[in-house]
């Protein structure tokens, strides 16, 4: 039935390419950056993206001091609430998983939702930055790939009318992000999905997505509490716990990832406790994780791991899944996969058919672009770099930079790391530096430039990277040599390589605008410098990932 109303609704789209866009496969993610239609500038989009890009976009140029806070500096609720009230209330339409929390969001997200396809729902997923396309915010189906480029354009031209009355009624001050929230809800209506899951743009009372009501939610869930945006958030991890806590609603069921520090765990128990809304932690000593051991299939690492739940106490929840083989990698992606675990038990309380064997199915099955990815021999190649070992990883938090370097410390524990990082303006550069400096392993760091929501304003440049690197170095008294120092001149003139024993101890730290010549200066080094099998890492930005993907598929 959805098919045939997509074809009613979208003449152009013809059978064929639709059922394209329906058909499932466990090679999707390669088939999607191996597109020339998600490479490219999807013409179908064109009014589309001509639209966005005339309004607000928070991504592009920073959020505001105290937008995402209760405060007269917060993001104005009374927008996106008129907006939809316009568009006849889509969000009403359909039961919903509300997710906020500063790291594990978009993973705990495909979980959820590869689970809940994996038990045949037909499910709508929302999340946010994207990499490649904006159409990848927006996944549907049975099969998760993210909304046919037709299909979108439709629903679009469907609602632009009220669009216009809704920017006109609000003197221009609708955003990219409320717009596109708004898009996203009422295709997922007009799909007549089982349940959507929706990530949280930034911080959670203040967030567009926070326009679902109580009625509509199947669950809120808090993945992690860290120190991402914090000027936005009222200046500190309590502010920050009651801005995400603002999706708890009343007598609605509310999942905590976690660990939390205690002070964090209380603020938010207070908050669902007032709203009389039962809790479910993934932290609780009743949910047992391991991480067994690390192989290699088809080039593509996964590991062996374990997630045993049970708990007795206000809610009865029980499953056990031994030897999982989960691409997502790392003891953080390990707690996501618990966290989404619980979250679907709750639903299966709630009277929702969930198996275990779909549980499994689901967590197995999940992968994400960006997310401890290693790019093919062949992607390496068309980079540039034939041979060399590249892996993409989206980290631009102190905690993700912790998380990556434990991950590839268990994978690959010989490994000499050279590193290419772009990252903006907006992040903590020092604490994410030290945290990759202190995990050992590095050879080399360049450090250049990405743009950020297809823009320069939040870019933060090469040199000024470089500083802050070189400091952190300072302070964990790690010897360098950087790109102002007369002998990283020298080396240069040596093609980067040294074999003097001092040299070799030393990190060579650098920037370099070109992202192409730091992934080829990076990579030089550690084939001069490393016996083993060296890793390239790409990181500090999900937007310096889109850059290397696009120019791995030309």
């Amino acid at each position: 039935m959805r098919f045939l109303n997509l074809l009613r609704r979208c003449p152009r789209l013809t059978r064929k390419r639709a059922r394209a866009h329906f058909s499932g496969s466990e090679a999707f993610i390669t088939r999607m950056l191996g597109s020339k239609q998600f490479l490219s500038t999807e013409p179908e989009l064109e009014d589309v993206m001509n639209y966005l890009d005339s309004l607000k976009n928070y991504e592009k140029s920073g959020v505001p001091k105290g937008a995402g806070t209760d405060s007269e500096d917060g993001f104005d609720m009374g927008r996106i609430r008129r907006l939809m009230d316009r568009l006849g209330n889509p969000h009403n339409k359909f039961k919903a998983i509300h997710i906020a929390g500063t790291k594990g969001k978009g993973s705990t997200a495909a979980f959820i939702s590869s689970i809940l396809r994996a038990e045949g729902y037909y499910v709508g997923c929302y999340t946010s930055p994207h990499i490649l396309t904006i159409r990848e915010r927006m996944s549907l189906g049975k099969f998760g790939e993210p909304v046919p480029a037709e299909m979108l354009n439709c629903i679009f031209q469907k609602i632009r009318p009220k669009l216009d009355e809704a920017i006109h009624q609000e003197n221009g001050s609708l955003s990219h992000f409320e717009v596109l929230t708004a898009t996203a809800f009422f295709l997922f209506a007009e799909e007549k999905i089982d349940i959507a899951v929706i990530e949280a743009g930034l911080g959670g009372a203040r967030d567009a997505t926070n326009i679902i009501c109580s009625s509509g939610l199947a669950a809120s869930v808090i993945t992690t509490i860290g120190e991402e945006h914090l000027a936005a958030l009222g200046g500190s991890l309590e502010s920050i716990a009651m801005a995400k806590a603002g999706i708890i609603k009343r007598n609605r069921p509310v999942i905590l990832g976690g660990p939390f520090l205690p002070s964090i765990e209380k603020i938010l128990r207070d908050k669902a406790y007032m709203m009389q809304s039962p809790v479910i932690s993934a932290s609780d000593p009743g949910v047992k994780t391991t991480i067994k051991t690390l192989n290699v299939l088809d080039g593509r690492p996964y590991q062996f791991s374990d997630i045993s739940i049970k708990m007795e106490r206000d809610f009865q929840l029980s499953i056990r899944l031994s030897d999982l083989k989960m691409h997502m990698l790392g003891s953080h992606q390990l707690q996501n996969a618990s966290t989404a675990t619980c979250i679907v038990l709750c639903l299966r309380d709630q009277g929702w058919r969930i198996s275990d064997r779909s549980v499994r199915t689901g967590i197995e099955n999940t992968c994400l672009i960006g997310r401890c990815q290693f790019l093919s021999f062949k992607e390496s190649e068309a980079l540039g770099l034939p041979g060399a070992t590249i892996l993409l990883d989206g980290a631009h938090t102190k905690e993700s930079a912790k998380a990556l370097m434990d991950t590839i410390r268990m994978s690959f524990p010989e490994a000499k790391l050279g590193f290419v990082v772009a990252m903006a303006s907006d992040k903590d550069h020092l604490a994410f530096a030290k945290e990759v400096l202190s995990g050992g392993q590095v050879d080399a760091v360049f450090l250049t430039e990405a743009e950020i929501a297809g823009g320069k304003f939040r870019t933060t440049s090469a040199p000024l990277l470089r500083d802050r690197w070189i400091k952190a170095a300072k302070e964990l008294n790690i010897g360098t040599i950087h790109d102002t120092m007369a002998e990283y001149q020298d080396l240069l003139k040596g093609g980067l390589v040294d074999s003097r024993r001092d040299a070799e101890e030393r990190i060579i730290i650098a920037a370099e605008n070109s992202l192409e010549v730091s992934m080829k200066h990076a990579n030089e080094i550690l084939g001069a410098r490393a016996r083993n099998q060296p890793i390239l890492v790409v990181t500090g930005s999900l937007h310096i990932l889109s850059s290397v993907l696009a120019s791995s598929h030309k």
